[in-house]
């Protein structure tokens, strides 16, 4: 796949084969000890919010403010990226539990759980960096691929994408509605209103929750609490964006074309997956903060086993890569965090559209449609 393989069709089609074992393993495996972590996990955040919300409330002193901001920020850190990210992914569906489900679970995020796994999900996850494709290809707002062909608006993509990642909830929940389909016309205009009313409607209970009712119920602490509500959202979305970006957009990351996926195998699929992610080298807090995204191979190959599996199974993912001779791109958090915003800033200047095909080393062609 994508010319840095090698690979033959057979040993492609091997591949898929043993990551398939794996996850059956796991699948199989999967039992109490899996439900009584994410439920841990579910209760901790819930007391780090309570208790964040309540220290906020005595925020007219310092202490209590720095306090109570960290606690909720920690919160939605963690219902974001180690809950709901991976509860909407069906992760926990196996439980049988309606209060732990994709289904039912609407998550602290301006963005509608329905709207966001069918662009997440399906979408992102079905096409991993296919152009043309995925849309979280630079979020449809960045070039992030030399690939992609460059527009003069990119030269400021520096200066937004820090104003992105600043508001990342707010700017998903209105790229789910895919509004830039609506003006090539690729959908109809009434579709995407009655998505956008949706999303405006999510995202002012969002804005009322947090810099209306909790200010309020603080009395003479609103102005406190407002800014420590702001602050912990603040927190959430830059951490967020950091940690999806670098396991996306760092240097390693490929791209593929849409004939390149033509006739796509499931070995094929797993081995793009390998080729389009980047993992991040940490501590176990690192992973839990991340929603174990910092294993961002490792889900987008099983996007549906449980997150805390990830850590387990990532040595045999890369072993797996080593035996075929994929690359498995992975790096501290510092590392992956520079070398994307070196490609923000260098794909932000002019410069030829790169082919994908350029990229290919001794993959034959035959092999890239067979795969």
């Amino acid at each position: 796949m994508a010319g840095r393989t090698g690979l033959t069709a057979a040993e492609v089609d091997e591949f898929g084969r043993e990551l398939d074992r794996l996850r059956e393993a796991v699948i199989a495996s999967r039992g109490e000890g899996d439900a009584q972590y994410i439920r841990r996990v579910i209760a901790a955040q819930r007391g780090l919010e309570a208790g964040g919300r309540a220290v906020l409330f005595a925020s007219l002193l310092p202490p209590a403010w720095l306090a109570g901001t960290a606690m909720l920020a920690t919160a939605k850190i963690l219902e974001n990226m180690e809950i709901g990210h991976n509860v909407l992914h069906g992760q926990w569906d196996w439980m049988r539990d309606p209060e732990i489900h994709s289904t039912t679970w609407e998550w602290d995020s301006a963005s509608p759980a329905e709207q966001w796994k069918h662009s997440h999900n399906y979408v992102h996850h079905t096409y991993t960096n296919v152009l043309g494709k995925d849309r979280d290809i630079g979020y449809t707002l960045l070039r992030v691929h030399p690939e992609q062909r460059w527009h003069p608006v990119y030269l400021a993509q520096p200066v937004y994408n820090l104003a992105l990642a600043a508001v990342f909830e707010w700017g998903i929940a209105l790229y789910d509605t895919e509004i830039e389909r609506a003006w090539r016309g690729e959908k109809s205009w009434g579709q995407t209103w009655a998505q956008l009313r949706v999303s405006l409607r999510k995202m002012g209970r969002q804005a009322a929750k947090d810099y209306v009712a909790f200010p309020l119920l603080a009395g003479p602490a609103f102005l406190p609490v407002l800014f420590g509500n702001l602050t912990a959202n603040v927190a959430r979305n830059v951490w967020a964006h950091t940690i999806i970006f670098c396991g996306h957009f760092p240097e390693g990351a490929d791209v593929f074309t849409e004939e390149q996926v033509e006739g796509e195998t499931r070995g094929g699929w797993y081995t793009r997956q390998v080729l389009g992610s980047a993992n991040i080298d940490g501590p176990a807090l690192l992973h839990l903060l991340s929603g174990n995204l910092s294993f961002q191979i490792e889900h987008h190959l099983f996007p549906d086993l449980p997150s805390n599996r990830y850590a387990q199974i990532a040595p045999q993912v890369r072993a797996l890569c080593e035996r075929f001779g994929l690359p498995y791109t992975s790096g501290g958090l510092l590392r992956q965090t520079t070398s994307v915003w070196k490609r923000i800033i260098r794909l932000s200047l002019p410069g030829p559209a790169r082919q994908v095909a350029d990229t290919a080393t001794s993959q034959p062609e035959p092999v890239l449609a067979a795969a």
